[in-house]
């Protein structure tokens, strides 16, 4: 598969589907693991960088999940196309910065991606719309078990997988949710939610992972403890917090229809009105506005049908993906102009907002699979 099918559709996780989609936007479960005798990529010269390289890409590619996978290495990507893959959450910003000894695989549906040669010899990672942790950790699993029959991983009796940074030693499992949470910024009990999550050994990060800014009200929950824990409780655990947070976030946004319906309405028809005849907008301003007027939809301010145009903005709208459909290389005040005029022609069809249709709505909180 070349990579124009994967930059030109839209990943499966970007949908807004799966238990609970208006505020867990994507479930996502990355695993580190390393070749045993083999250098840390960090330390690794370039000759034994490639030498892994060539020994764990053909037995990823030949796993029953990359059927019709999009297969590249890292030097064989431009840096545009590198950051339209970080901007989907498909790699991460430190393997886009890697060249020569580096590659990734990833599937049709982008819900699986393994990165080579990151951080660790395998970073394999797998995403999915809505709360769907366990089942996002049974696909990643079952590709971890297929891959350790094939390669030797780096494993200790006493510790569990061996990583490069020894915050992941044990089970090298990251799991998180990325989590849309306005009620709870608009009512000011963000920070609070914030220091309890963290109190219980999880960590709340921006929109892009650790040391990123929560743009757009999104939010990252993930675990911190990696040793001495097993991974579906580590799981178990994640899930029964995101499930807390949650309900704060839905009681928040029942309190501000009730309570501070003017604060509500005001965030929202700004966002509306600015989104509409905006001329020019940068990306942090374009999520912050875009981000209200989706509580908007979740609310009943708006028919169900505004959700996926919107949806697809929040990503139309990043900087990268902005520069992919034109021919030349746009400066950024350009960028912000084309932003602007995408997000006007999308937003043209829409209604104003029904202040009198506003009701809190069900979040889709089917059992997950």
């Amino acid at each position: 598969m070349a990579i124009h099918n994967i930059l030109t559709n839209t990943g499966e996780w970007m949908r807004g589907e799966g238990p609970h989609h208006q505020i867990v936007v994507s479930s996502r479960v990355r695993l580190a693991r390393n070749l045993r005798n083999f250098s840390f990529p960090g330390w690794a010269k370039k000759t034994e960088r490639l030498q892994i390289l060539e020994a764990i890409k053909p037995q990823v590619e030949g796993l029953a999940e990359m059927s019709d996978a999009f297969s590249v290495y890292s030097q064989d990507l431009s840096a545009l196309e590198k950051q339209v893959l970080v901007e989907r959450h498909l790699i991460s910003r430190e393997h886009a910065a890697k060249g020569v000894g580096s590659a990734v695989v990833m599937n049709k549906r982008q819900t699986l991606s393994i990165m080579i040669n990151e951080e660790d010899h395998l970073r394999m990672h797998g995403i999915r719309s809505g709360l769907q942790l366990k089942t996002v950790f049974k696909m990643i699993d079952k590709v971890d078990s297929a891959l350790e029959e094939r390669l030797d991983f780096s494993f200790s009796p006493q510790l569990g997988y061996l990583t490069a940074c020894p915050t992941n030693v044990g089970t090298g499992m990251r799991a998180s949710a990325m989590m849309h949470l306005p009620g709870l910024v608009l009512s000011e009990q963000i920070n609070q939610i914030i220091q309890a999550v963290n109190k219980v050994g999880l960590a709340v990060r921006g929109l892009y992972g650790e040391g990123t800014e929560a743009l757009g009200n999104f939010f990252q929950v993930s675990n911190q403890t990696t040793l001495g824990q097993r991974e579906e409780d580590i799981i178990a655990d994640l899930q029964k917090v995101i499930e807390r947070v949650i309900e704060n976030e839905q009681n928040a946004r029942q309190m501000l229809l009730q309570k501070r319906p003017n604060t509500l309405l005001d965030q929202i028809g700004r966002g509306y009105g600015i989104l509409q005849h905006a001329y020019s907008m940068n990306s942090k301003e374009a999520l912050n506005l875009l981000s209200f007027m989706k509580l908007g939809i979740d609310l009943g301010f708006f028919p169900e049908e505004c959700s996926r145009p919107l949806d697809e903005l929040f990503m139309e709208t990043q900087p990268a993906h902005l520069q992919k459909g034109t021919a030349q290389k746009l400066a950024a005040d350009e960028r912000d102009a084309l932003r602007a005029e995408i997000i006007r022609a999308k937003l043209s069809a829409f209604p104003k907002p029904d202040v009198g249709g506003a009701s809190p709505k069900g979040d889709g909180n089917g059992a997950e699979d």
